[in-house]
């Protein structure tokens, strides 16, 4: 195996998925405090989800809150509560190119830009013939971290 070109920095979200938005808002944002900074909605998706927010600058953590637009549709945003967990990533190509060389199944679809606006890609949650490492049932989203997201983490670990 070579060694590993890019490193994983932190987690820059989980996605949480229910039938209604309402229940998880009741928590998350009444009564946990969380902000909602956004709202993401494709149909391609099957999604209707509010981008909330824990933390600030290069350390913020992403809470989505998702709902599917059709609950009968896939993908089924709603059928696994904990839905996704993102990882910054700093060189998402490398990342890419160095996990699929080592057996590492990928969800269709490719790097490609995702609802905050960075480039993203999918660990896939099941492994199969070809691709015999994956997510053990967790869809991993990686996300290529902006430049003051790696200088941040690359400061603290710095500090030890």
């Amino acid at each position: 195996m070579s060694a590993r070109p890019f490193r994983v920095l932190g987690i820059q979200q989980i996605a949480i998925g229910a039938p209604s938005k309402d229940k998880l808002r009741t928590l998350w944002v009444d009564m946990l405090g969380l902000t909602v900074t956004g709202n993401f909605v494709s149909e391609r998706e099957n999604v209707d989800e509010d981008i909330c927010a824990i933390g600030t600058g290069p350390f913020k953590v992403e809470v989505d809150l998702m709902q599917p637009l059709d609950i009968d549709k896939k993908p089924a945003v709603h059928s696994t509560p904990l839905n996704h967990v993102g990882l910054w990533i700093d060189d998402l190509p490398q990342a890419v190119e160095w996990l699929t060389a080592q057996g590492v199944r990928f969800a269709p679809g490719g790097i490609r830009k995702g609802a905050a606006g960075f480039d993203i890609c999918f660990l896939h949650p099941k492994a199969d013939d070809d691709f015999p490492i994956a997510g053990e049932g967790v869809l991993i989203e990686l996300v290529q971290a902006p430049p003051e997201v790696v200088a941040a983490f690359a400061r603290m670990a710095a500090l030890g």
